[in-house]
């Protein structure tokens, strides 16, 4: 009878086609979450004809989403554990793309607020559970870099709903985007048959058949043998509260420290996003320019996540975080100054690489931080309180901007995030992470058995 330690199988295997169709689902899926949130933005001049609003209950519209996103994150990360990933994300991609759908069919602001929240709920609920999904299986030497890659697919579909909505809402009206979104409820089938579950979720359930079928797929050199037994490290089982289990095992100061981070890049991501356009027209110039900063800021986003991920797994990923959070200062700063206009533009994609890309560095720390039955919850609580500086930095750069005070403050305002940001990632006790736990256990058994290893390093 074997003994075998799925996560250590899960680190040491080598990257093959299993992984790689784990990495699309999970892309491709995050790719339809950054088109779904993105849309609203793209149409709302045309909504707010239609419907006759005014901006400030415009403001209040695109918020609903984020209000339904808070909700999602801390819901749906703490249920997955309880009633399976696959589920979760399946029921996740049913709610954003039902309710994204119905929007482009409501006539009124309420209507639509309703509809937008409750999509929001979906787009924040498959967040922490890709992650999630995509840390636990993929293999430690590019783990970062698999999930920073995954992630950046939410630029990408903000940037597909950049280029193709404009030409959709002039030939078919603005319902069309909307209704565009409802087509991923099409690979739901698809998702629950290909898909992976979580192993630490079949491993509660005891469904051993299903966990040899994965480990065989994921590391092809481990033939299942008759009696074969699962298990978890340590660190990876969990009672019946994951929330609580957060704050054990000397883990709930740096769970702080991993809200406060997150907090303080969603307030910057957010008030780039949202005013990023505005605060370039005032600058001088034209509405075409400003509109293709933002189009320049997720190119960076996707550049600085990738690339983020990539350094992640060759030095460590605190320091990588924390070096990306102080260059999202830097960055947002110069955007103040006057400047030629091709090197603003490099400043605009150093500043969405800073922010964006770190948000997602940050998730995936994150991820690896968590032990395995406590990952969904520990990324969907940190970006649901995160999730509150994406709300209110719309509404404090706004004040900031009605007060006329000069570009250079502004810009200034978002950057003080960045610098409480770094602080807060400096302040995260890796040493507590479940990576190292577990690098250490391995360091001991192999020490046991008279093999040298090195635990990682710190």
């Amino acid at each position: 009878m074997r003994q075998l330690d799925v996560q250590k199988i899960a680190d040491e295997a080598r990257f093959n086609g299993f992984h790689a169709i784990v990495l699309l689902w999970c892309a491709l899926i995050i790719v339809f979450d950054g088109y779904d949130l993105a849309v609203v933005g793209i149409a709302l001049p045309s909504i707010m004809k239609e419907m006759g609003v005014s901006p400030t209950n415009a403001g209040f519209m695109v918020s609903s989403a984020l209000f339904g996103m808070m909700f999602g994150n801390v819901f749906f990360g703490t249920i997955s554990e309880r009633i399976g990933r696959r589920w979760t994300i399946s029921v996740c991609i049913l709610l954003f793309s039902v309710f994204t759908a119905a929007a482009g069919m409501t006539k009124d602001p309420i209507a639509f607020s309703v509809t937008r929240f409750m999509a929001g709920v979906g787009i924040g609920g498959v967040m922490p559970n890709v992650i999630a999904q995509m840390t636990e299986y993929s293999p430690r030497k590019i783990r970062s870099t698999m999930v920073t890659l995954m992630f950046s697919g939410y630029s990408v579909g903000g940037m597909i709903a950049a280029l193709l909505g404009k030409g959709m809402i002039e030939s078919f009206g603005w319902q069309s985007v909307f209704f565009a979104a409802g087509l991923p409820i099409l690979l739901i089938p698809a998702i629950l048959k290909s898909m992976p579950e979580s192993m630490a979720y079949l491993i509660n359930k005891g469904r051993t058949q299903e966990l040899q079928r994965i480990v065989m797929q994921m590391s092809p050199s481990h033939l299942p043998q008759n009696g074969d037994r699962f298990s978890l490290p340590k660190e990876d089982k969990t009672s019946a509260a994951p929330i609580r289990q957060l704050f054990h095992d000397g883990r709930g100061f740096s769970t702080v420290m991993f809200w406060v981070a997150c907090f303080m890049c969603l307030f910057m991501v957010y008030a780039l996003s949202s005013w990023l356009t505005k605060l370039m027209a005032q600058a001088g110039y034209s509405l075409g320019s400003a509109l293709t900063f933002v189009l320049v800021l997720n190119i960076g986003a996707v550049a600085g996540a990738i690339g983020g991920g990539w350094l992640a797994d060759k030095l460590h990923i605190k320091w990588v975080q924390v070096a990306m959070f102080i260059l999202a200062a830097v960055s947002i700063v110069l955007l103040g100054q006057k400047m030629d206009t091709a090197w603003l533009y490099a400043v605009v994609a150093l500043a969405g690489a800073s922010t964006i890309g770190t948000q997602i560095v940050n998730s995936a720390y994150a991820s690896q931080f968590y032990p395995m039955s406590l990952r969904s919850t520990g990324v969907g609580l940190m970006l649901g309180v995160g999730r509150a500086g994406a709300i209110i930095a719309p509404i404090v750069i706004g004040v900031l901007v009605g007060m006329e005070m000069p570009l250079e403050l502004n810009f200034f305002a978002i950057a003080v995030p960045a610098v409480l940001a770094a602080v807060a990632t400096m302040l995260i006790q890796h040493s507590r992470s479940a990576s190292l736990h577990q690098e250490y256990a391995r360091a001991e058994i192999d020490d046991g058995l008279g093999l040298k290893r090195s635990p990682v390093r710190q």
